[in-house]
């Protein structure tokens, strides 16, 4: 997750998954995963943010939308469109 405050150099906040092959155990970063990250985000930062997101199914979740409701007076969130075309007017060429 990249983030940046006015007047301050950009910084990383990630977490890092490993996958042991065990029987039941996730390979990818699930939604619950996300969600600590971004609470880590706000831990490090402090104050508001705001959230940029794409339409990852990961980012869709119900879990993930309960959980920007509850805390919609810290969380911001922005969506990017599915598919915007009229940003990209080489797609017609």
């Amino acid at each position: 997750m990249a983030c940046y405050e006015p007047g301050e150099r950009s910084r990383v906040i990630y977490a890092i998954r490993e996958y042991r092959g065990r029987k039941d155990e996730p390979k990818g970063f699930g939604w619950r995963d996300f969600r600590n990250l971004v609470v880590r985000a706000r831990i490090q930062l402090g104050g508001p943010n705001v959230l940029v997101r794409d339409n990852l199914r990961l980012h869709l979740t119900t879990g993930m939308r309960e959980f920007i409701e509850a805390n919609a007076e810290w969380l911001t969130v922005f969506h990017l469109p599915a598919y915007p075309p009229d940003l990209n007017p080489q797609e017609g060429i």
